[in-house]
């Protein structure tokens, strides 16, 4: 499975999504761009924060795409999500052992580091690993109805993707005119 394959399964879901910068923000953009869709442009690290932030301000489910290089930025995430645990957030974090958008260099979970013990261990009752499209399929049928992490393993490797042609401030006041419409 390639994180675009991913990231269109995702795209189909009724909700907010927050995507994580570089290639997953424009990969998400190029796939199925929408006012419900919130691209990180930079903070590294931050996709899960901001998602659990909008879970826990409304009641829409939120599904948040995080890669593993970026989780691993910020772990403390992972424990403020697992207290929180707002039954409307869907963490899917996209693992494929690089940081995809800096050149695909190897992150820590391509030696020992396993991306679900860490999230297991910080508190996340529902962990779900997922290999292929079918298992993504069933996992995020099953998310938001309380808190969920998935981890899905993918290779490495970017689609191409345009670069995101709005503005930081575009995407901010496009998704917050989104929100007050709800």
């Amino acid at each position: 499975m390639k994180r675009i394959d991913i990231i269109r399964r995702v795209a189909q879901q009724d909700g907010l999504i927050v995507a994580n910068l570089g290639f997953p923000a424009r990969e998400l953009f190029s796939a199925h761009d929408r006012p419900g869709n919130f691209y990180m442009l930079g903070s590294m690290g931050m996709a899960g924060p901001i998602g659990l932030g909008l879970a826990l301000g409304q009641p829409r489910p939120v599904y948040v795409i995080e890669g593993d290089g970026a989780l691993l930025m910020n772990l403390g995430s992972l424990a403020t999500i697992a207290r929180e645990a707002p039954p409307n957030l869907c963490l899917v974090i996209v693992d494929n052992g690089v940081y995809g958008s800096t050149g695909n260099q190897p992150t820590a979970r391509a030696a020992e580091t396993d991306i679900a013990a860490l999230a297991r261990a910080a508190g996340c009752n529902h962990v779900i690993e997922v290999s292929d499209e079918g298992q993504l399929q069933d996992a995020l049928d099953g998310c938001c109805s309380g808190s969920t992490v998935i981890v899905a393993h993918a290779e490495a490797g970017n689609a191409e993707a345009p670069v995101i042609d709005l503005t930081p401030i575009a995407i901010k006041q496009r998704f917050m005119r989104h929100l007050g419409a709800m």
